[in-house]
C-alpha cells in the first residue's frame, strides 16, 4: 500500500504574482530551503513536509502545521517554535510526533484535539473555535470553519469540529483549508495571498470543488495539498480565474 492510500484511510478516523519567488525547483520541504513570499514584514518561507504537513518559517518563528510522521520527516528544518493543528484525524494529528517537537512550543487546536492532548501537551496548548480570532506566534489569526457540505461526507468532517486558519504575514494572508469542502465562509474570503487546498475522495473536495472555489475566492498562489491521487493537472485545468498561480509541489515524496 502507497502511504497515500494509508493516510487517506487514516482520515476516516511565468509571472510570479504578490512578490513571490521560487528558490528551489523541486525541494518538497524538508530541507533548508523552500517557496519565498516577500511581505511588508520579511520574507514567509513556505516548506512542504508531506500530505497535509508543512512548516511555515517567519523571522524567528518556525510555524509547523499539522505535523506527523514522526520527527525525522523534519530533519532540517527549524524547530517549531509555534505548532497548529487542524483537527483530530491521524493524518493531521499525531501524538508522538508532538512529543517528540513540541518540546516547550505553544499549540494551538480545535477544541476535540485539545480535549485529546496529554496533560504535558495540554499546558501548553489552548482551543479556538470556528470564527474567533487571537494572536499566535506574534501573528494575526482566524479559525475560519472546515467541514464537508456533501450529504454522504458529512460523517467524515461534521460542521463546527475543523478548523482552517488565516495567518497575517505583515501584507501577506495565508489560508490553510485544512480537511474542508467549500464553505460560504471560504467562498467569501478576499486578498488571500496564499490558499493550501486539500482535494482528495470521498474526505475533501473533488478537483472540480477546489477549482471553482478557487475561482470564486482568488488566491494569488493556491498550493494543492492533501492530494493523494487526485488529478491535479485537471484541478490546475479548472482555475480560470485571472491573477491565480497553481504552485504544485510533490507532497508525497518523502513518504513513497
Amino acid at each position: 500500500m502507497k502511504r497515500r492510500d494509508l493516510v487517506a484511510g487514516m482520515a476516516i478516523l511565468p509571472l510570479v504574482p504578490w512578490g513571490v519567488h521560487t528558490v528551489f525547483a523541486q525541494d518538497n520541504g524538508a530541507g533548508m530551503n523552500g517557496d519565498i513570499i516577500q511581505t511588508s514584514a520579511g520574507d514567509l518561507v513556505i516548506h512542504p513536509v508531506d500530505h497535509a504537513s508543512l512548516v511555515l518559517v517567519f523571522g524567528d518563528q518556525a510555524i509547523y502545521v499539522d505535523p506527523v510522521g514522526g520527527a525525522v520527516r523534519y530533519d532540517g528544518l527549524p524547530a517549531p517554535t509555534a505548532i497548529l493543528i487542524t483537527h483530530g484525524h491521524g493524518d493531521h494529528f499525531d501524538v508522538p510526533t508532538l512529543e517528540a517537537i513540541a518540546k516547550d512550543a505553544p499549540l494551538l487546536t480545535n477544541q476535540d484535539v485539545f480535549d485529546k492532548l496529554p496533560a504535558a501537551l495540554k499546558a501548553n496548548a489552548s482551543a479556538i473555535a470556528n470564527g474567533a480570532e487571537t494572536t499566535f506566534a506574534g501573528l494575526p489569526l482566524k479559525a475560519i470553519p472546515a467541514h464537508n457540505i456533501t450529504a454522504d461526507r458529512m460523517n467524515y468532517h461534521p460542521v463546527g469540529v475543523g478548523n482552517g486558519y488565516l495567518l497575517t504575514f505583515g501584507d501577506k494572508i495565508v489560508y490553510v483549508a485544512g480537511d474542508t469542502e467549500p464553505t460560504p465562509e471560504m467562498l467569501a474570503l478576499t486578498g488571500i495571498a496564499v490558499a493550501f487546498l486539500p482535494m482528495n475522495l470521498p474526505y475533501t473536495m473533488t478537483v472540480e470543488q477546489a477549482a471553482e472555489a478557487v475561482n470564486a475566492f482568488k488566491p494569488a498562489i493556491v498550493y494543492p495539498y492533501h492530494y493523494g491521487d487526485s488529478d491535479l493537472d485537471a484541478f490546475e485545468a479548472g482555475v480560470t480565474a485571472e491573477g491565480v498561480e497553481v504552485r504544485r509541489r510533490d507532497w508525497y515524496a518523502k513518504s513513497a
